[in-house]
C-alpha cells in the first residue's frame, strides 16, 4: 500500500511554466501583435522561455522593447486583450501534474497557487482548468501590494490556507520563485521542465531541490510512497 504521508504541511506552485503549460496561448497572443503589424510571427520555441516573465518578457522577445519604451504600454494592453479572449485554447496542466494533484488531494495535503499573473487572467484560467475549488489559496501578482520575488504573495497564500510557511514547499520555474520562497522560509523546488527564462540554469538558483518532471516532485512530497 502506498504511504501518502508527507513531511510538508502544504505545497505552493507558481502557475505559468510550473503548474500549467500556458505558453502556447501566451505565445499565440504575442504573435497576433506581430501579424497585425505585418511582421513575421516568432517561432514558438524562441518565445517559450520569455513566457516566464509574462507580457514584459514576451514583448521583449517579440519586439526587443522594455517597459520604458514608448510603445510598451499600448502593445501590452493589446496583448492583454488578445490573451483574455483565448486563455484556454491549448493551455493545460503539465503532463502527470494531474496525478500529483490527485495524490495530494487524496492525502488531504493542501496546495495553492502563487503567480505574478494578474487576477484578471489568473482567476478565470484557474476556474476554466477546474482547479479553483481544489486550490487552498490562489494569489495573483496584484492580490497584495507586492509581486515575486518579494515573499509577501507566498506568505499571504500560506495565511489564507492556514498553513505554516516554514513547513511548506514552493515550486517555480524562475529564479525569482526560489528567491521568494526562501525569503518566506519555505523549502524551494526549481522546476527545470518549465520556461526557465533567466540566464542562470535551474541547478544554479540555490533551490533545495531541482525537478525535471512533475512526478519528480511526488518523491519529494511523499518520500515513503511505494
Amino acid at each position: 500500500m502506498s504511504d501518502l504521508s508527507s513531511p510538508y504541511a502544504g505545497i505552493f506552485f507558481d502557475l505559468d511554466g510550473t503548474l500549467a503549460d500556458t505558453a502556447p496561448d501566451l505565445v499565440a497572443a504575442t504573435n497576433q501583435l506581430l501579424v497585425a503589424r505585418n511582421l513575421v510571427p516568432k517561432p514558438y520555441e524562441f518565445l517559450r522561455p520569455y513566457a516566464s516573465a509574462g507580457a514584459r518578457g514576451l514583448l521583449e522577445g517579440a519586439f526587443g522593447i522594455n517597459p520604458e519604451h514608448a510603445d510598451f504600454i499600448p502593445l501590452r494592453d493589446e496583448f492583454f486583450s488578445n490573451y483574455e479572449k483565448a486563455l484556454l485554447v491549448e493551455s493545460k496542466l503539465f503532463d502527470d501534474m494531474h496525478h500529483l494533484l490527485d495524490a495530494m488531494d487524496e492525502a488531504k495535503l493542501p496546495w495553492g497557487i502563487v503567480t505574478n499573473k494578474s487576477h484578471r487572467f489568473t482567476n478565470p484560467l484557474v476556474e476554466l482548468m477546474g482547479l479553483s475549488h481544489r486550490s487552498a489559496s490562489t494569489v495573483s501578482g496584484d492580490t497584495t501590494p507586492y509581486s515575486k520575488p518579494h515573499p509577501e504573495p507566498i506568505l499571504h497564500a500560506a495565511r489564507v490556507a492556514n498553513i505554516d510557511p516554514t513547513k511548506s514547499l514552493y515550486v517555480g520555474d524562475d529564479i525569482r520563485d526560489v528567491i521568494a520562497g526562501k525569503a518566506a522560509e519555505m523549502k524551494t523546488v526549481a522546476a527545470a521542465y518549465g520556461y526557465c527564462g533567466c540566464k542562470e540554469a535551474p541547478e544554479a538558483w540555490g533551490a533545495d531541490f531541482v525537478i525535471y518532471s512533475p512526478l519528480d516532485l511526488m518523491q519529494i512530497i511523499f518520500p515513503n510512497r511505494g
